[in-house]
């Protein structure tokens, strides 16, 4: 049976085949395998290969981060790809020094568990990328920035999950890295004082993708359960009739979906 938006798609006129999608419908193994790639990526830390990711494979990775939405189109990311061992190391003693820091930050009875995660990959994977964002790009007035400022920066951290989602149907595994000093990140990299540091994100090839979540796994915390998390007509709005067949469906879900 075809979908009701498929049942309403009319079709093009010679003059509409340059602006709209010729083929927008997506078959049902391919919605299978976007949902697929979002339920088993995992942010991986102790897993990695040190096999090198081919150039082509890499490319299409970071194509897809660069076809991330973006306010205004003002696409604000670039992306420093580190390989050199020598720059990783820096990086890596910064991630050294925080963690140790970030320690003393937890209550007592965690600061144990905390000590004994895995929370970076720098050294073991292959390539280290670095998200940024250019905040002036395209001017200080930006289509859809005029009055939430951060616009941009959330369409930089879009461009992270497009590379993660990217990554895993390649399976390639990412980790990101945030227990990092910016300052001592600007440092290693060279970043300029008006670039913005989003993401840093160690990636290749894995043994094993986990499960579950390794910080669900380890007894940090639990997945929340999405109908707690849903409200209707505004903040904290209880369901009506409507509202509580979206209830339903969403409970019906497979449990590696909630």
């Amino acid at each position: 049976m075809s979908s009701p938006t498929a049942a309403h798609c009319a079709p093009l006129h010679d003059d509409d085949r340059a602006r709209f999608q010729t083929d927008p419908q997506f078959g049902t193994a391919e919605r299978d395998a976007v949902y697929r790639a979002i339920h088993t990526r995992r942010d991986v830390r102790g897993e990695f290969l040190p096999d090198p990711v081919p150039d082509d494979v890499l490319a299409r990775v970071l194509t897809a981060a660069h076809h991330a939405p973006s306010v205004g189109f003002m696409q604000p990311w670039d992306f420093i790809v580190v390989r050199a061992r020598e720059v990783r190391e820096k990086v890596h003693a910064d991630f050294l020094a925080a963690h140790a820091e970030a320690e003393q930050m937890f209550d007592a009875d965690k600061r144990a568990t905390y000590r004994n995660l895995k929370l970076e990959g720098i050294l073991e994977s292959p390539v280290n990328i670095c998200v940024t964002c250019d905040r002036s790009r395209n001017g200080p007035v930006v289509i859809g920035r005029t009055h939430i400022g951060a616009m941009d920066v959330y369409s930089a951290v879009c461009a992270v999950q497009n590379l993660w989602l990217a990554a895993r149907a390649e399976n390639l595994g990412v980790g990101w890295v945030s227990i990092l000093h910016p300052p001592a990140l600007r440092a290693a990299l060279g970043i300029p004082q008006e670039i913005i540091p989003i993401a840093y994100l160690c990636i290749g090839y894995v043994r094993d993708f986990h499960a579950r979540p390794e910080l669900e796994a380890a007894g940090w915390l639990k997945r929340m359960a999405l109908p707690e998390l849903l409200h209707f007509d505004g903040w904290q709005g209880a369901a009506d009739e409507a509202g509580e067949g979206l209830l339903d469906a969403v409970r019906a879900q497979p449990s590696t979906r909630r």
